[in-house]
């Protein structure tokens, strides 16, 4: 069986053919050997098409494809020309080599062509890409090189393309910074505290948060001339009147120690450096929020944006987050104290970054396992969620939330959470609602008002004619006669009344000739309105019309009746004309109900 051989390069595919294989018997040490040797490869394999890329971008389109296992439709055109072809009903005489599984399988499915993928065939492979530049001709030596770092630039440009707006990377350094500005920010306050302490020791005790004391540090400097009239000033940095008062008075009798203007200038300009830290702190926990908000909305509404982006940079990535079981999740930070108690085999963690999490300080001691196994789990889902969903929305997230929020409340109380797919079908239904209501178009609906405008001018107009006709004939003094078709109407019903009287007397068999006499009377009925003229005709529309109806109305019910009495029943209780002769012994002998 002859083997031709796939090779897909920056240039081309190319399609080669192994020969004199019976000669070393397909061993995969000779190839080996022969790989090296140009002279004795060559008599192996032979050059048998070859067809090049269009351009850098469809190259790059291929690439793509057999990247993914995916036969594009110029590889089956190329396939197709270039193999030997096989009648109908007999087996190929051939097989192809490819160097991936899945693109193999593919082409097999699609065109029915054999395809092997082995160590044999990765030597082959080894060997023309090795030697590839000796068996094409008129190849200019280095164009090869650059094809191929065009391709692999611009792959790799493809691989890493992402959406601007749900970049994960961006909240992982985010996050990071935010945590080291933290730890510096504690620390250069705490410099601040014991470098104006010696000046001013008793500020220390009164002013307790960071911020403030750098600020009250920058405004006091040097506190022998702190006075009354500082007031005002000293307020609108505290935020309280007595804490203010109370400054003034200790620097009044403060312990400290004077301190020369240049250490008072230096200890201003660090307080003031200590301030605008803890001012960019605010700023960076605002876009991280934004960000969260972009790339992880529903794990930010359940479980905080901080927690959550922890979680996705101790994960590496959301889509590396998403893949992660929840029993993974739940410890995703402890893994020190994990294989510490594999070790000594002791107790395992029960919660690593999500003990920061709200929901875990508000179970009971008892129930904290609990509570966080159920919050790794509802994570688990809203980062699924956010990794594959393709619209931004909490909804989800939100849902979740309930959801732990009620097992806290079963925890405690005993009351019953509601169902999971319960939740996640009423989160469905708001995202639709939601879709819905931004798919609305206002103006879409002005030209159906215009519309309706021209409608009732139109009706208007058709109206006022006739209200002019009945006002000439009260005028003249006496009202227009009743149309002939009312009486023929008053008649009819009094036919069907009398009918229906002698169809309840008389027995089922006869009421079935019953009701042959009276699809046969409507016959005759027709045959009368035929000879009629034109005029009479226009006049009994209406009524001709309803009694087709009522017949059409006795068939459709007898032939439901006689394959499904519940239908039929249904069908008469919904239409009231027909209700009056349905309840005759005709129908339900008919369709075959005896009560």
């Amino acid at each position: 069986m002859a083997l031709y051989i796939l090779y897909e390069s920056a240039s081309g595919y190319s399609l080669f053919l192994a020969h004199g294989l019976d000669e070393i018997g397909q061993n995969t040490e000779a190839v080996r050997g022969s790989v090296a040797d140009l002279n004795r490869f060559g008599k192996v394999v032979k050059l048998a098409a070859f067809s090049p890329f269009e351009s850098a971008l469809d190259a790059l389109n291929q690439c793509n494809a057999v990247s993914e296992g995916q036969m594009t439709d110029e590889l089956r055109n190329f396939l197709e020309l270039t193999l030997p072809k096989v009648k109908e009903g007999k087996k190929p005489k051939f097989s192809l080599g490819v160097a991936e599984p899945k693109l193999g399988s593919h082409i097999c499915e699609v065109t029915k062509i054999p395809c092997q993928s082995n160590e044999f065939v990765l030597e082959l492979l080894r060997g023309l890409r090795l030697h590839f530049d000796r068996f094409i001709e008129n190849l200019k030596p280095g164009d090869l090189e650059k094809a191929q770092l065009g391709l692999g630039h611009s792959y790799s440009r493809a691989k890493v393309k992402f959406n601007v707006n749900r970049v994960d990377n961006m909240v992982i350094q985010a996050i990071f910074l935010l945590d080291t500005l933290d730890k510096d920010i504690n620390s250069f306050s705490m410099r601040v505290r014991e470098w104006y302490s010696w000046h001013f020791p008793e500020l220390a005790k009164i002013v307790s948060d960071n911020y403030l004391y750098s600020k009250v540090a920058k405004y006091v400097e040097d506190k022998s001339q702190l006075s009354e009239d500082h007031l005002s000033d000293l307020t609108d940095i505290v935020g309280d009147e007595d804490k203010a008062k109370e400054i003034i008075e200790a620097a009044k009798a403060s312990m400290g120690q004077d301190l020369s203007p240049i250490d008072l200038i230096n200890v201003k300009q660090f307080a003031l450096r200590v301030m605008d830290l803890a001012e960019y702190r605010k700023k960076l926990y605002d876009y991280l929020v934004a960000k969260m908000n972009d790339i992880a909305p529903n794990l930010a509404a359940l479980i905080g944006e901080v927690v959550g982006a922890r979680l996705i940079s101790h994960a590496g990535s959301l889509t590396n987050l998403a893949k992660c079981a929840s029993s993974t999740l739940q410890i995703l930070g402890a893994e020190k104290a994990l294989f510490r108690a594999l070790k000594t085999h002791g107790n395992t963690p029960k919660y690593g970054l999500i003990f920061h999490s709200s929901f875990i300080g508000r179970a009971s001691t008892r129930n904290k396992g609990r509570m966080a196994r159920y919050l790794a789990n509802k994570c688990s889902i809203a980062s699924r969620i956010d990794c594959f969903l393709e619209k931004s929305t909490t909804a989800f997230g939100e849902k979740l939330r309930e959801q732990v929020e009620e097992r806290l409340d079963f925890y405690d109380k005993g009351v019953a959470p509601r169902k999971n797919l319960d939740m996640m079908k009423s989160a469905i239904e708001t995202v639709e609602s939601k879709d819905t209501e931004m798919d609305v178009d206002e103006p879409a609906n002005e030209p159906s008002a215009k519309k309706g405008k021209k409608k009732k001018s139109k009706a208007g107009a058709k109206d006022e004619p006739m209200a002019e006709e009945k006002l000439e004939a009260v005028t003249n003094g006496h009202t227009a006669p009743e149309e002939p078709k009312s009486e023929k109407k008053k008649k009819k019903e009094k036919r069907k009344l009398a009918q229906e009287a002698e169809e309840e007397k008389n027995e089922p068999t006869e009421n079935v000739n019953g009701a042959n006499g009276f699809n046969a009377e409507d016959g005759t009925a027709k045959k009368k309105k035929k000879k009629k003229s034109k005029d009479e005709n226009t006049e009994d529309l209406p009524a001709a019309s309803e009694g087709n109806r009522l017949r059409n109305n006795a068939e459709v019910t007898v032939s439901i009746g006689k394959s499904d009495p519940l239908v039929s029943m249904d069908s008469l209780l919904r239409n009231s004309t027909w209700y009056s002769v349905a309840r005759s012994k005709l129908c339900w002998a008919n369709m075959g109900l005896f009560w």
